[in-house]
């Protein structure tokens, strides 16, 4: 009897918090477009204008609302504090080997950045590189790149400023410790190719004052930079005047033989790219093709072994596919490894090798190769899981790479090439047994009698009694995978009884390119079909119920979660849409949106404009009662503009008739997602603790 009388109390506590609720009135404007004949309103399009008056003033109203909220949840504190005690151990990076130095990473705990060391020799005393937490006061400037010249002498290495994409590139002699002169700005969607006394990279011309976050990024170019100059002295090495949509990017081979330029034009739609390359042995440096149209087929080389280049595609591959490329008279192709039943993942070369990555039911798998195709041996795993790395150069003896899984912390193996014998090279100490929780993986049918995959994560000896609370994970999307990945965040959210389910949806890529096409343009629909029935079969088996599933998703998965919640509002009792994609008509209207027509389909095109406005989650708000609903975005985020959580929040508060919140958490010098780790723990105890307090629940610590 105390229990029930203590949730019955919460419970009405909620309700009269929620009653309470008083949103900013949001005025609207008389905005009408015309799509192919439909007539569409807009009356919030004043809030696409970020830097207004108007909008900034209705951002400070709505964060007061939300922090009025949060303010009274008394176990919030509670959780933060438990996240930050979880996550205080000390976190490596797998080393790259450059010279007699090994380069890693290092988080010593709750570091707002992790900080870049290198010793000489495996067992030599660390020095440190670069910490970027004393590049800002508020520890939100990231390094997004370190890259050392062939010689090891010089580094290129990168920032990025309260996590926005723009990134800012700089020069260090790694002899000296000293940074040259060299700054180079506007630069996205790049990495740094080296090349003798120089490297390419990838930058937009310089932004309109006051248009970095909302105007359009037009006229990719490629650049040469060489060490010790100005940004005005680059050489551009590449522009397409006429298709300012194309992304071009340039890199170059181990031996730096090779000049690689890839291009690709996802804002028509095409999901595959181009690749040209330059021979430095060769009198002609010009570019030459080795595909010359960008198509529906995607091509990446992986290094070349003198006058063959080795590159992975999906041609006629839908799993994808190992070839080789012979750069002479006659351009030679050949079949170096055959397509399997599983998608590859990753493929490196170290050591005279190619290490493969096959996804299994969403677990890797990697085997070891020679450079014809001959298959050497498999990495013996220490369990089904998630594994990277593998990463090297042509002469080294041995590799590294990291192993995790939901209760496997990341762990860094030392992998023997001549041996193929693999021993743990570094493992993190926890205050907490992962161990203490189960981690099984069911299949579903969805509603076409799909057969799904879904990770389950929670207590051992958990009871199946439709009473745990739920967070179900969804992404289904761009051929990105939803392996399993350990998260010391988490483990708050388990200790509580909190379950954590992971669908794998279709739209990813963790069944090859035929499970990422049946997730996109105009069969969208089997991503939020798939998400229904992990619900559906969540509660069916008793996992949990209505009143205690919550749907969690962020970016794409944001979307996934404004859709679902307007097609199935009554599935959930909480929904959670971070930095989503809302506005499915003008998305392509924003920064960098118009690359994920190749996924989406355009407003433009007739057909493909009925299936984004039939799923589009501003679009189909409707007056009905919704879940109680947090959204999140932030003010650096020039990927998905605020706009769209903007424009989402202001509709779905005029028209939700439920008592349940609906509120908007917008963060400040943060981007696409947390800058710094205060701000990610701040952000997973906000989740957590508006979940449990939709549901009525009180956790303990």
């Amino acid at each position: 009897m105390r229990k029930a009388s203590l949730f019955s109390f919460l419970f009405f506590i909620v309700l009269a918090s929620n009653a309470q609720l008083k949103y900013p009135v949001t005025k609207k404007v008389s905005q009408v477009d015309e799509y192919h004949g439909t007539k569409i309103e807009d009356p919030y399009r004043w809030l696409e204008d970020d830097n207004s008056d108007d909008t900034k003033a209705w951002v400070k109203a709505e964060n007061e609302v939300t922090n009025n909220y949060f303010s009274q949840i008394a176990f919030k504190d509670g959780f933060k504090k438990r996240i930050e005690q979880v996550s205080n151990y000390a976190k490596y990076t797998a080393p790259q080997k450059k010279g007699d130095w090994f380069y890693f990473y290092k988080n010593n705990g709750l570091q707002n950045q992790s900080v870049l060391y290198r010793q000489k020799g495996l067992n030599g005393a660390p020095e440190l590189v670069l910490d970027p937490n004393k590049l800002s006061t508020d520890g939100t400037t990231r390094l997004v790149l370190f890259n050392l010249s062939k010689n090891g002498k010089y580094a290129v290495w990168g920032i990025s400023k309260g996590g926005s994409d723009w990134q800012t590139y700089y020069v260090r002699d790694m002899e000296t410790g000293k940074d040259l002169a060299d700054e180079l700005n506007w630069v996205k969607v790049s990495g740094a190719a080296w090349q003798g006394n120089g490297f390419y990279y990838s930058r937009y011309p310089t932004p309109e004052k006051g248009k970095e976050l909302a105007g359009k990024n037009e006229n990719h170019q490629v650049w040469f930079h060489k060490v010790g100059t100005s940004q005005n002295a680059d050489e551009l090495v590449y522009e397409d005047r006429n298709n300012v949509q194309r992304f071009n990017i340039a890199g170059t081979s181990e031996d730096e033989r090779f000049v690689f330029l890839t291009i690709s034009d996802r804002g028509k739609g095409l999901d595959g790219n181009a690749l040209w390359y330059k021979d430095n042995q060769s009198p002609d440096k010009t570019f030459k093709p080795i595909i010359k149209e960008i198509g529906k087929s995607s091509y990446s080389v992986i290094d070349n072994v003198g006058n063959k280049i080795l590159i992975v595609t999906n041609d006629k591959a839908t799993n994808r596919k190992i070839v080789e490329f012979t750069v002479s008279a006659t351009s030679e192709w050949k079949e170096i490894i055959a397509e399997k039943a599983e998608p590859m993942q990753n493929v490196s070369s170290v050591g005279g090798r190619l290490f493969v990555t096959y996804l299994k039911d969403v677990t890797g798998r990697v085997y070891e190769y020679d450079f014809k195709g001959k298959q050497l041996g498999e990495v013996k795993l220490p369990a089904l899981g998630n594994v990277s790395g593998f990463g090297g150069n042509m002469d080294d003896a041995f590799t590294f790479y990291t192993f995790s899984t939901f209760n496997y912390p990341p762990t860094i193996f030392k992998y023997d090439i001549a041996t193929g014998k693999s021993e743990v090279f570094q493992k993190p100490e926890l205050s907490f047994n992962p161990s203490d929780y189960n981690v099984e993986q069911i299949f579903y049918t969805s509603k076409d009698g799909t057969r799904v995959p879904m990770f389950i994560v929670s207590k051992k000896n958990m009871l199946k009694n439709g009473k745990n609370p739920t967070i179900l994970y969804g992404y289904g999307g761009f051929n990105i995978n939803s392996t399993p990945a350990f998260s010391a965040s988490l483990i708050p959210w388990l200790e509580q009884g909190g379950v954590y389910a992971v669908a794998n949806l279709r739209g990813g890529g963790e069944y090859g390119e035929k499970w990422h096409e049946a997730g996109m343009k105009l069969k969208k629909q089997n991503v939020f079909d798939d998400f229904i029935a992990a619900g559906e079969y969540l509660i069916k088996n008793n996992y949990t119920s209505n009143n205690y599933l919550s749907l969690r998703g962020g970016s794409n998965g944001g979307l996934l979660v404004g859709a679902v919640i307007n097609q199935r509002p009554n599935l959930c009792k909480v929904a959670i849409p971070q930095v989503g994609v809302m506005d499915m008509l003008r998305f392509q209207k924003f920064t960098i949106g118009w690359n994920w027509i190749a996924d989406y389909g355009s407003s433009d095109n007739a057909e493909e404009f009925k299936a984004l406005y039939a799923y589009s989650p501003i679009h189909n708000i409707k007056a009905q009662d919704y879940p109680a609903t947090l959204i999140t975005t932030a003010d650096h985020d020039d990927r998905v503009v605020p706009a769209h959580s903007f424009k989402y929040a202001a509709t779905l508060q005029e028209k939700n008739t439920s008592k349940n919140p609906t509120l908007i958490m917008i963060d400040t010098n943060s981007g696409h997602g947390s800058s710094n780790t205060a701000k990610a723990i701040e952000q997973t105890a906000n989740i957590y603790s508006f979940i449990l307090f939709n549901m009525g629940i009180t956790p303990k610590f």
